[in-house]
């Protein structure tokens, strides 16, 4: 896969907390040297948003899994970016591999 990843960072109401996790997945993509293109949505039209991957609560993950066809990484702290990096990066490095 060549070029920018396309990362959707996903809330209930694609508002506050979206944006944090957007910030966070942005920050984390950057010091681990994946060139990325961050948005954020509402649980509504993720699905309909182009995206390579996406990042989401605890809460949201089970509403998403069977209407998106791209890797969903659940994440239960926004703000934490071991988290992220944790859970993200490696999902992220799978996608470059194929």
């Amino acid at each position: 896969m060549g070029g920018k990843i396309r990362v959707l960072a996903v809330c209930g109401f694609g508002v506050g907390t979206s944006l944090i996790l957007k910030m966070s997945v942005e920050e984390v993509l950057k010091q681990n040297g994946i060139n990325a293109e961050v948005t954020n949505a509402d649980i509504t039209t993720a699905a309909s948003e182009p995206a390579d991957i996406i990042f989401t609560s605890e809460d949201l993950y089970s509403q998403l899994e069977n209407r998106v066809k791209v890797p969903l990484v659940r994440i239960r702290n926004f703000m934490d970016k071991t988290e992220i990096k944790q859970k993200g990066v490696p999902a992220i490095e799978e996608l470059l591999r194929e």
